[in-house]
Order: structure tokens, then sequence, then C-alpha cells
């Protein structure tokens, strides 16, 4: 709002006769009113981004479990290696021959889905889904990791698990130049 300010000089009598010259005064309260209701708005009216995390559930330590027998023709293994490269294989290692492979759709997505329904039309019954065991190197990236994670994730996989890497698959990585 502006407010025109028309109050006289003084008052003195006499002399030239001179024009008034008006003083202008502008008033911003309005102003400011008007910038703190848009601003609590605003700030009301957006949705706050919320962080997005994946649940990873770890086994207590302190409790020892049996574990059950599960068939190496149902187990993929993922070995993460260094520059964003991961070889697996399904069954025992050494047995079959590791495959070398990257991240994305036509990477680990492919050989998780294939892989899983695979294992799924050989096996009957409940059990015949796929366990992935992800075996991450001290060479790989937490990004590989997260990566991992996520395709797992957006194949579907039931079943998986994070264990440490053995040596021998360490000098495997080596040998195909992955550590």
């Amino acid at each position: 709002m502006a407010e025109l300010d028309t109050s006289g000089g003084g008052g003195k009598k006499g002399g030239k006769v001179r024009s008034k010259k008006a003083s202008t005064r502008i008033d911003l309260t309005a102003m400011v009113d008007l910038a703190f209701l848009l601003i609590t708005f605003f700030i009301m009216a957006t949705t706050l981004a919320k962080p997005k995390a994946m649940d990873t559930y770890w086994p207590d330590k302190s409790k020892k479990e049996v574990q059950l027998p599960v068939p190496e023709s149902r187990t993929m293994t993922v070995l993460l290696g260094a520059n964003d490269k991961m070889e697996w294989f399904v069954g025992e290692p050494g047995k079959t021959a590791p495959t070398v492979d990257n991240f994305g759709k036509n990477g680990i997505r492919k050989a998780l889905v294939e892989k899983n329904k695979e294992i799924e039309a050989s096996h009957a019954g409940p059990d015949n889904f796929m366990i992935v065991l992800i075996k991450v190197s001290d060479k790989a990236t937490y990004k590989n990791f997260v990566s991992i994670m996520d395709e797992i994730t957006i194949t579907g996989i039931k079943s998986y698990a994070v264990i440490a890497i053995t040596p021998a698959e360490v000098a495997q990585l080596k040998k195909d130049q992955l550590y």
C-alpha cells in the first residue's frame, strides 16, 4: 500500500509561492503479511520428499540356529568385484563356470529372471524358489551393493542372503581380473 504524505513543510508566511512537493511513503505492512501467508501456504501444501530405504534383516549373532540343507541347484551366488563388474554361478563353486556380468536390465537382471524361471519350473512344491547368495569383495563399492539389492527387488527374488566371501571366491575374482 502506498501512503501519500501531504503535510506542509512548516508555517512560513510570505515570500515566494512555491508548489507543494508531496513526499511519498510506502507502507509495507500488508505486503509482509501477504508474503508470510504465501510462505505458510506453500510450506503446508508441499509434500516433503520421504527417504526411500530398503529393509534388510540381519540375523542375531548371539543365537546359533541350525540351518536346513538347501539343494545347490536352487542357489545362485553373485560375487561383486571391482570396476562395477560381478560374476555369478548356479550351484556349487567350481562345478559350474562363472559368468562375468554387469548391472542393468540386460545384465544381472536378465540372468536373475531366467534362472528363477528355470528353478521354479524344475522344482516342485512350495520350495521352488531361487536363493541368491550375495558375496561382496573388498574391491566392490557401496554403489554396487545397492545396485544388486535393487536388482533383487526389481526381479522379485523371494530369498537372498549377504554372506562373507571365501578365499577361493576371491581367487576366482582375481583369475577373471575382477579383483
